[in-house]
Parts: structure tokens; sequence; C-alpha cells
């Protein structure tokens, strides 16, 4: 046993053993407190989902014709409005480029044309919102276990928390591009019906399925950096200008500050990406438009102004519809949260 005993250690091991320091009855307790901190700051799955679904499905009970409206017109090629026309000729243009068929119709027929596609739009933004607002919370705690304890180190907390607030946001929103069919679906109903007259979903599927990924590296583009400014704008409200600790403290007046801001700037960040989107998405089924062909064509038969196009109606109409859901889907996973513990 001797001869045991007098074996080398290895250096590590017998640092470590004499550092530590054995466990007693004060420790105890607040090691349990602090893993049963951590259990309860954990958002349940069901509340996630309950929070997420809800909001998806006001913004299209709400949103859908706004949105129709930002679609039709960043479709639109040429000039809606010319100074050098009449204001009546210019309303006139307007009401064509949004209404289409119906613009001459009355008040209820053209109410009615501003829902295409509505079936394809509640499908596609329900996943979506699910999707979206219930995973990136959980790419979030994954990403800051491991880069807050390294950011830290150079960044205040609430700076490092915004970092990886944005970075969970970008991947999730890569991971969007699933999803592409039902928005590609919705597009075409929005701008372009001809092109699914006739045709039933399993027949498209089973035809045209490649081609419903039209467009899908414009799309995680545009989504890894529309939703890095979203998610990352709306965690420096939060935790930066209004010095949170944790999101669940916020009130739904807080919410909503931060999810306007972040909403904003999302939708610039990304309108460019968006307008070349639109405009591959909105084809025929024949064509097969790459992003090159379309932005020559933008450069060629437009001008740089038009990677903004859409943009006013957008931050009017699409930005509240963004901020709205993403107010009610973090106000409303923090108070189911609350209510089912």
């Amino acid at each position: 046993m001797s001869s045991i005993s007098n074996l080398p250690q290895p250096k590590g091991e017998s640092s470590a053993i004499k550092s530590a320091k054995p466990l007693n009855r004060q420790t105890i307790p607040v090691l349990a407190q602090s893993a049963a901190q951590n259990v309860s700051n954990q958002v349940s799955p069901l509340a996630k989902l309950i929070g997420s679904a809800s909001a998806g499905v006001i913004e299209v009970g709400v949103f859908h014709p706004l949105d129709t409206t930002a679609k039709r017109l960043m479709n639109h090629k040429g000039k809606v409005v010319d100074f050098k026309q009449s204001k009546a000729q210019n309303l006139s243009s307007l009401q064509h480029v949004v209404f289409r068929e119906a613009a001459n119709k009355p008040l209820s027929v053209k109410a009615a044309s501003m829902f295409p596609g509505l079936s394809f739009a509640v499908t596609y933004k329900i996943s979506q919102r699910v999707y979206k607002y219930g995973g990136q919370p959980i790419v979030k705690g994954w990403l800051g276990d491991h880069w807050n304890p390294v950011l830290q180190q150079h960044l205040s907390p609430a700076h490092s928390k915004t970092l990886v607030s944005a970075c969970a946001g970008s991947l999730v929103g890569m991971g969007e591009v699933a999803l592409l069919p039902l928005d590609i679906l919705k597009i075409k109903a929005q701008t372009n019906p001809d092109a699914l007259k006739g045709k039933g979903i399993l027949e498209i599927v089973k035809k045209d399925g490649k081609k419903l990924y039209n467009g899908a590296g414009i799309t995680a583009g545009r989504n890894a950096c529309g939703s890095f400014a979203l998610f990352g704008a709306n965690s420096w409200v939060l935790h930066g200008l209004f010095g949170l600790k944790n999101d669940r403290d916020a009130s739904f007046l807080q919410f909503c500050g931060a999810s306007v801001l972040g909403s904003f700037a999302s939708l610039v960040v990304s309108n460019p990406a968006d307008v070349i989107k639109t405009r591959m998405q909105s084809q025929s089924f024949d064509q097969n438009p790459t992003v090159t062909r379309v932005v020559n064509d933008i450069m060629k038969n437009e001008s740089m102004g038009a990677f903004f196009k859409g943009l006013g109606p957008k931050l009017l109409t699409v930005g509240p519809k963004l901020a709205a859901s993403f107010t009610i889907a973090q106000w409303l996973i923090q108070y189911v949260d609350r209510q089912l513990k």
C-alpha cells in the first residue's frame, strides 16, 4: 500500500484535489437554489407554441391586405406615381396596381380582392411564427451558454446579450427556407394568380416541386440579415436601453417599443433582397430567373432606387404588422408561461 501511495500523481489532478472545497450545509442550499432558478427561467414549450401561433393568426387576420398591397407594389415594374400626371391619374394608377381587376368595382369587391392566397398565408404564417419566435429563444440559450462567458470578457452584459440574440435570430431566419414553398404559393396568389389557376396543391408539388424553392439562396440571405436586425435591435432596446436583466421582466409597452425598433430595422436592412426575392417568386412556373438576371434587369431598366421599392408602404404597413405580431408573441409567451407555472 505504501508503494502505491508513493506513486507520482498528475499535477492537474493533485492541484484540483487540493483546491477543491468540501460541500457544507451552507453551500448545498445555494447550489439547489441556483439550479431551481435556472429551471424557473426556462420558458415552457407550450407557452412558446401558444404565444407564437396566436401571433400568427392575429397577424394574418388583420394584416394580410396590407401584405398584399406591399407585394403588388414591389412586383410592379414601372412608376406607380408620376408627378407629371394629375392627382386623379396617379390615384387611378395606384388603384389598378393594388386592386387590379377590382379597381373599378364596389368597395366590398375591392376589400375581398385583398385576401388572395389566404389559406396559404394562414398555414405559412402560423408555421413561420411558431418556428421563428419559438425557435429563436432555444438557439439563443444554446449560444449564450457557449458564447456569453467569452463575450462578456470584451463586451458589457447588455451588448453580449444583444449579439447572441441577433446571431440566434440570423441562424433561425436562414432555416425559414424550409417553409419557402408556402411563401411562394402565397406570393403567386397575391401577384400572379394565373400561375395557380386550374392547379391543385398536389399537382403543383408533383410537377413543380423543385421550383417551389426558387430564390432559396436570396431568401436565406434576406432572412439572415432581417432576423439579425430584428432580434438584435429588439434585445438592445430591452437590455441596453431599458436595462432589463431578463425578458420576463418587460412590460407590454416595453415589448412594444423594442419590437417597433427591431421591426423597422429589419425591413430597411432586408428590403433590397426582398425586392429580388419577390420578382423571382412571382414568375410563372415555366420561368426560372436567377438572382443575377433579376439584378441585371433592375440595373439596366430601372435604377438603384428600385431595390428600395415598396419600402415606404412596408414601413407604414408591414412594419406595424411585424411589430404587432412580435409584441404579441413575446408578451403572450411570457404571460402564458407565468400562468402555467
